[in-house]
């Protein structure tokens, strides 16, 4: 099994940060909007995230701790299906009203690491991008 993980400072405050990654449902769609262009719960704990290239990722809620500000899910399949994926999220403080933001993903089949590990780098710079703006609007 390979990991992906990834890690990005953030300009905002971690409870900000958290309450995007912290919604399970819409969480997604604030994250990286644009690259992801729905998603919603499919069934209790399970959402369907539809990507803007077609992808759709069925996703199953393994975790949400709110006072460590950690979620962890799986992708469970639809157009994604990944022999085994496991994936965690966590906001954790980075100094005065800073965030660091840790993804990991531990995935099978390994050559899924690849386009994995692209979309995750993708996909962070969409979200530092707006949160940061959206900081700007709130001072």
């Amino acid at each position: 099994m390979a990991t992906v993980q990834k890690e990005i400072i953030i300009d905002a405050d971690p409870t900000d940060v958290w309450a995007i990654i912290g919604d399970f449902a819409n969480g997604p769609v604030q994250m990286a909007p644009g690259l992801v262009t729905d998603s919603r719960l499919g069934e209790p704990d399970v959402r369907v995230v539809t990507f803007a290239d077609g992808t759709v990722a069925r996703e199953r809620l393994i975790t949400l701790d709110e006072e460590t500000r950690r979620l962890v899910y799986s992708v469970i399949g639809d157009t994604m299906r990944p022999v085994h994926d496991n994936a965690s999220m966590q906001v954790v403080p980075h100094g005065d009203g800073r965030s660091r933001f840790l993804w990991i993903h531990d995935v099978r089949p390994d050559d899924l690491t690849i386009p994995m590990g692209a979309a995750m780098d993708h996909g962070l710079s969409i979200f530092k991008r707006t949160v940061e703006s959206a900081g700007e609007y709130l001072r």
